[in-house]
C-alpha cells in the first residue's frame, strides 16, 4: 500500500490549514457543542428561538448544537492522517484507548451526573476505527481475513454504543478508504452522515490542509489534545454543578 500528500477539490492557494490547525477548528467546535449540551441545555434564555426558518425555530442551544456536528468528521480525518504518519502505531493505539478509559467518567457525569451511563465515549469509536486501519494494512494479501476482521470490529462498535456507534465507525472506513480522493470522500462521506447532515460542513475545512503539521509541536502540546477532551467535559461538569445546583 502507498500514500501520497494529501490531495484537495480546492485549488492550491486555499489548502491554507495545517493539522495544527483543524486539531484547533476542531476542539473549539467540539467545546462549542459540549458547552451547549452541558450548560445551555438548562439555560432558559438560551432555549428561546432566535429566529424561524420555515416552521422550525432556532434557539441558542441549537444553534451551538448544530455548529458541533462537524467537529467529529474532522476528528476522523485527523485520526486517519495520524495513523497514516505516527512513527509509533503500537503507542498511538494505546494513547486512544488510554484516554478513551480515562474519559469515560467525565463523560457518565456529562449525561447522568453519576458514575454510569449506557452509551460510551467518541474515543472508543476513534479506537476501533484504528483497530481497523491496523486489520486492513496486516491483512491486505488476505481479504476474507481482512473482512472478518472488520466485520467483527463492526459488531462490536454495536455491542459498546460508543458516541456515533456503528455509524462513525463506517464513517471512519470510508475516511480511511478514500483518503486520496477527496472529491470522493467528501461526497460518499456527505451522504453517509445524512442523518447528520450539519457535519458535511466539516469537509470544507478539511479540503483546506495543506498536509503540513504546523505550529503544535512536542509530547506536551501532543497530549494536550488527548486531554482536553476528558478535561473540558470535567470542567463543564463542574461548572454546571455550581451554577445550577448549588
Amino acid at each position: 500500500m502507498t500514500d501520497t500528500t494529501p490531495t484537495s477539490f480546492f485549488p492550491e492557494k486555499f489548502r491554507i490549514l495545517s493539522g495544527s490547525a483543524l486539531k484547533m477548528i476542531a476542539i473549539i467546535i467540539m467545546l462549542i457543542d459540549h458547552s451547549a449540551l452541558v450548560l445551555l441545555s438548562g439555560y432558559a434564555p438560551a432555549n428561546i428561538p432566535l429566529f424561524t426558518i420555515g416552521t422550525k425555530g432556532y434557539t441558542l442551544y441549537r444553534i451551538c448544537r448544530d455548529v458541533g456536528r462537524a467537529a467529529f468528521p474532522i476528528f476522523c480525518f485527523l485520526l486517519v492522517e495520524g495513523f497514516i504518519h505516527t512513527r509509533n502505531r503500537r503507542k498511538y493505539g494505546l494513547n486512544l484507548f488510554l484516554f478513551a478509559c480515562i474519559s469515560e467518567i467525565p463523560w457518565n457525569f456529562m449525561f447522568t451526573n453519576s458514575w454510569t451511563f449506557e452509551k460510551q465515549n467518541v474515543f472508543f469509536t476513534l479506537f476501533l476505527g484504528y483497530l481497523a486501519f491496523c486489520a486492513i494494512e496486516y491483512f491486505w494479501e488476505s481479504q476474507p481475513v481482512q473482512f472478518l476482521c472488520l466485520a467483527g470490529l463492526f459488531l462490536v462498535s454495536c455491542y459498546l454504543d460508543a458516541d456515533y456507534g456503528w455509524r462513525g465507525y463506517i464513517f471512519l472506513l470510508i475516511m480511511y478508504w478514500f483518503r486520496n480522493y477527496k472529491a470522493s470522500q467528501a461526497i460518499i462521506g456527505s451522504c453517509w452522515l445524512y442523518y447528520e447532515w450539519k457535519a458535511c460542513f466539516a469537509f470544507i475545512s478539511i479540503n483546506m490542509y495543506n498536509g503540513k503539521r504546523g505550529f503544535i509541536k512536542g509530547k506536551a502540546a501532543k497530549y494536550f489534545f488527548y486531554a482536553f477532551y476528558p478535561l473540558h467535559i470535567a470542567v463543564l461538569v463542574i461548572l454546571r454543578q455550581l451554577l445550577f445546583y448549588s
